[in-house]
């Protein structure tokens, strides 16, 4: 699970400072305020670990098979500077055993990771690389001024791991992308076994996160799904929803008492958020690989076929799909997942991305502008559904210089927030003033209209 983030010169940020990252955290503002940024550097990160090009710093540009499409990296640092650095903290599902005989062998259960990115002339390139474990540094690869080569240092308890012998250079080549040790690097140590764990850290940290963006497929009549392949989730746009849901038809997403598939679990939380009766996918001929979604509204009315519905049932079930069909341990970001819902099912979102907390043990990092959404949340921790400790609220904002500026809201035991923002939601409360003035103005001209007519 990522713990912590923090990123300088990307975008409109000129500094996030380290901001805390919860099991739910959730990013609040006006638009253009920078939140989507902050995702977008997680995505920025995955899409380059998933790159097939190894000298390539970050993959910028990805229109067709990434998940964010941002230009070149001059395009996306902060007012025309030429550096950016992205830092990050997660938890390891698997410890890291360090060398035997460094430290006594002891495992690194937590990792931070800093890269600084340099732009030099329209090209990028990494300045500094480092992995620390706690306030110990591990593994570290800095440019040399001037120079193209890089030094590398590794080190385990303080202690920097011995050289390999016989090296005729002491200068290494760059790291592999923005996050990996080169070849020359791996050599320069008798236990570079570290520094391949690293690196596949790193990896296996992005390769268990899920994306599912604000614009989502419009629903389909007929789906086709051969039954050959499982897919990697649900896309970007939530088009293989269904492809999923058939993949894990019959799979158990939950353990011990209350157990259910996971088709008996979507169609349990359509119910509970009051969009269907039933909910069934099911091929329009014995062992074909074409299949339609039927859903009844209610117990009284037929099951019709998912377009004969509004727009709101296509939209969450990407959602939840993903929800119970990602990994357990995994993180998903999400961008308002409640658009094209009814303010009811706004607020029901809280409870089930309670529910996949809990029970599935799935980090969710959620930028939202549901009023809804945060009410029902505010009200479960209140009631002691979900603790203050496991959620991060945080409300992005523009200062009068055009740079985001981050605040993290302060929800006590009770679910009140302390610091709440200035126009969080707009000005609702002028509005309602400003509507009870207008009426009142109306009403005594309509009266003095009355008087005059007698």
């Amino acid at each position: 699970m990522l713990t912590n983030l923090r990123m300088k010169n990307f975008k409109s940020w000129a500094d996030t400072g380290m901001l805390s990252l919860a099991p739910l955290t959730i990013f609040f503002g006006a638009n253009s305020s920078g939140k989507s940024s902050l995702l977008q550097m997680l995505l920025l990160l995955k899409q380059t670990a998933e790159s097939r090009d190894r000298n390539l710093v970050l993959r910028t540009n990805a229109e067709k098979d990434g998940y964010v499409n941002l230009g070149t990296i001059p395009d996306l640092i902060h007012r025309g500077l030429k550096d950016v650095e992205f830092h990050l903290q997660w938890q390891l599902p698997d410890p890291i055993r360090l060398p035997d005989g460094e430290r006594g062998g002891s495992n690194v259960n937590a990792l931070s990771f800093l890269t600084q990115i340099h732009i030099d002339g329209g090209m990028a390139y990494v300045r500094l690389m480092q992995y620390d474990a706690g306030d110990e540094l591990l593994a570290r690869m800095e440019k040399l001024p001037d120079s193209q080569g890089y030094k590398v240092k590794v080190e385990v308890g303080g202690k920097e791991l011995r050289k390999q012998q016989g090296r005729p250079y002491q200068y290494v080549s760059p790291p592999i992308k923005c996050y990996g040790f080169s070849y020359e690097a791996l050599r320069s140590y008798q236990n570079s076994e570290l520094l391949s764990d690293l690196t596949l850290a790193f990896e296996r940290l992005f390769q268990n996160v899920f994306y599912l963006g604000p614009l989502r497929e419009y629903p389909q009549r007929i789906y086709t799904w051969a039954g050959e392949e499982r897919p990697g989730d649900v896309g970007l746009k939530g088009d293989q929803a269904i492809p999923a849901l058939l993949a894990a038809k019959s799979q158990r997403v939950y353990r011990g008492r209350g157990r259910q598939t996971l088709e008996e679990r979507i169609a349990a939380w359509l119910v509970a958020l009051g969009m269907a009766d039933s909910f069934e996918v099911k091929p329009l001929v014995a062992r074909g690989v074409q299949y339609e979604v039927r859903i009844r509204r209610t117990k009284s009315s037929p099951a019709v076929p998912i377009t004969a519905l509004g727009f709101g049932v296509s939209q969450v079930l990407p959602v939840l799909v993903l929800c119970y069909y990602a990994p357990k341990g995994a993180t998903i970001i999400l961008e308002q997942p409640e658009i094209h819902l009814h303010p009811s099912v706004q607020a029901g979102l809280a409870d089930v991305f309670l529910d996949v907390i809990k029970k599935r043990g799935l980090q969710l990092i959620i930028e939202s502008h549901s009023e809804h959404f945060l009410r029902r949340l505010q009200r479960r921790v209140a009631e002691a559904a979900i603790k203050p400790e496991q959620t991060a609220i945080y409300f992005c904002e523009l200062d009068d210089d055009g740079v985001s500026q981050i605040s993290k809201l302060e929800v006590n035991l009770f679910g009140d927030i302390a610091n709440w923002p200035r126009d969080f939601f707009g000005d609702i409360t002028g509005d309602m003033i400003a509507a009870a003035e207008a009426g009142i103005s109306r009403q005594i001209q309509q009266d003095g209209l009355t008087r005059d007519g007698r």
